[in-house]
């Protein structure tokens, strides 16, 4: 996974995480200045029963499962991010967002990583990558190949 589709379901996951909470809190305080629910004190002891009621209980609940797949897709960045930095040469990115991320502070790990963290997708260094040699046909792969060696060549002559 690219440090840019780590980014994606990162920022993606904040906005769904954001829309979420407002439509809870929105969902929320229209219960309860409708008096939806039935209060004894501080506490909510029962729902009357109706359709603003169901409606405003249902939008609750759509609320709550977009802040849980928000959740999920941040913990899916994480897990992009750390597999990620396992392929650097050096270890210390890998090991900050796993030990940060295993404290559960899964956010703060994605977002340092967001904003600072280095791409590990493998860059060939160019010493490695074979020339190409030009050819009647176009260019062509140069790197030294294995000679066949052409065994029976004589095997049907004179036998």
């Amino acid at each position: 996974m690219s440090k840019s589709v780590i980014v994606k379901w990162f920022l993606e996951s904040l906005i769904g995480l954001a829309g979420g909470l407002v439509l809870l809190t929105v969902a929320g305080a229209l219960a309860l200045a409708n008096d939806v629910f039935i209060m004894d004190g501080p506490d909510v002891v029962g729902v009357k029963s109706g359709a603003l009621a169901w409606t405003l209980m249902g939008l609750c609940g759509l609320a709550m499962l977009v802040i849980i797949s928000a959740a999920l897709a941040q913990f899916v960045a994480w897990i992009g991010a750390v597999l990620n930095t396992a392929s650097l040469p050096s270890k210390t990115w890998f090991v900050v967002l796993l030990v940060v991320g295993l404290l559960n502070l899964v956010f703060i790990a994605n977002l340092v990583y967001v904003i600072a963290g280095p791409d590990g997708a493998r860059v060939v260094p160019s010493s490695e990558v074979p020339p190409l040699a030009r050819t009647p046909n176009g260019y062509q792969d140069a790197a030294p190949t294995a000679r066949r060696a052409h065994v029976g060549a004589s095997a049907g002559q004179g036998n």
